[in-house]
């Protein structure tokens, strides 16, 4: 059902130089990735991890039952602004579940929340870098637009706390977290998801490649 980029169940758990005389220029084939920009961590980071915390947020160790909602393939690269890879760099990722509700004890009607979501997960970028999740299309809930939260933390130290955003979702532009996080050129490209089917990965699933660029 998956094959390619995207790991099965099993394989889850784990310049120009300037003329004489002349100074040089900035330049826009020059000029490195932008950076991918720095958000608010949320009111719903983890306050316990749960027993399962792969990078498979659909299907819950042991359980049968598979999360509600639409299936999204996240992947991508971790890189630094030199194009360079981040080998060894430490991904997070966290959101509510098809319902709107996080698994967290400040979150109102979590006896709710779909149990066979996972709601959080982690890997550590492979020796290119990639990162892959497979996890849920994520949902609205009252003030937010829909969005999935993410931490990078370097094997050298440098931490990154984000968040990614469907492309073209009409809430975004009322949203002041996207808002604040696109005022840059090339900001927006960083943190919009746009999303394809996946046929070839999943059946009924969509894919979404995004790079994560770390300063």
């Amino acid at each position: 059902m998956m094959k390619h980029s995207i790991l099965s169940r099993r394989g889850l758990l784990a310049g120009v130089g300037a003329g004489a005389g002349l100074l040089p220029l900035p330049s826009a084939f020059a000029a490195g990735p932008v950076p991918t920009p720095r958000q608010t961590e949320g009111p719903f980071y983890p306050t316990g991890f749960p027993a399962d915390m792969d990078n498979d947020l659909v299907q819950v160790r042991g359980q049968q039952a598979r999360a509600m909602g639409e299936v999204l393939h996240l992947e991508g690269r971790v890189i630094g602004v030199d194009g360079r890879p981040l080998v060894g760099t430490l991904v997070e990722i966290w959101q509510c579940d098809a319902r709107g509700l996080y698994d967290h004890p400040r979150q109102p009607g979590r006896d709710r929340r779909d149990a066979a979501f996972q709601g959080y997960g982690r890997l550590m970028a492979d020796a290119e870098g990639r990162y892959r999740f497979r996890t849920l299309k994520p949902v609205a809930y009252p003030g937010r637009t829909p969005h999935i939260h993410l931490k990078a933390a370097t094997a050298d130290g440098r931490l990154l706390t984000s968040q990614f955003y469907v492309a073209g979702d009409p809430q975004n532009e009322r949203d002041g977290v996207f808002r604040a996080a696109v005022r840059e050129p090339g900001q927006r490209e960083r943190v919009e998801m746009r999303l394809e089917p996946a046929p070839g990965i999943e059946a009924g699933a969509l894919a979404a490649r995004m790079d994560i660029v770390i300063g």
